[in-house]
């Protein structure tokens, strides 16, 4: 069993930046490919980024790489999404996905084992 817990939403201004980070237990969390997406209201919820469970492997969305950074920490169960330049189509609740799956099939929802429980991101123009 793997519990999530998120930090670091806010309401931002256009243009600024903003770092989620995303604790988990277990005993697991090393081995566990780690992952981001988040939920616009009215919408689904779509795919952010992952990283493999080693952190050398990464992949992003069209619509944030560039601006949007995934690291882990295995040391302190803990994986981040450094986000810069946010836009206000950035608004969305963002939610930390795990799962012992390889990071590439992280991109599909229904690959992930354990979410957390969200933390919204509000970015004004």
């Amino acid at each position: 069993q793997v519990q999530l817990v998120e930090s670091g939403g806010g309401l931002v201004q256009a243009g600024d930046s903003l770092r989620l980070s995303c604790v988990a237990s277990g005993r697991t969390f090393s081995s566990y490919a780690m992952g981001w997406f988040r939920q616009a209201p009215g919408k689904e919820r779509e795919f952010v980024a992952t990283i493999s469970w080693s952190g050398s492997n990464t992949y992003y969305a069209g619509n944030v790489k560039g601006r949007f950074t995934i690291s882990r920490d295995n040391a302190k169960n803990t994986v981040y999404l450094q986000m810069n330049s946010l836009k206000p189509e950035d608004t969305a609740v963002y939610y930390c996905a795990a799962a012992p799956v390889a990071y590439s099939t992280m991109r599909v929802a229904e690959y992930v084992y354990y979410w957390g429980q969200g933390t919204q991101v509000t970015v004004s123009s």
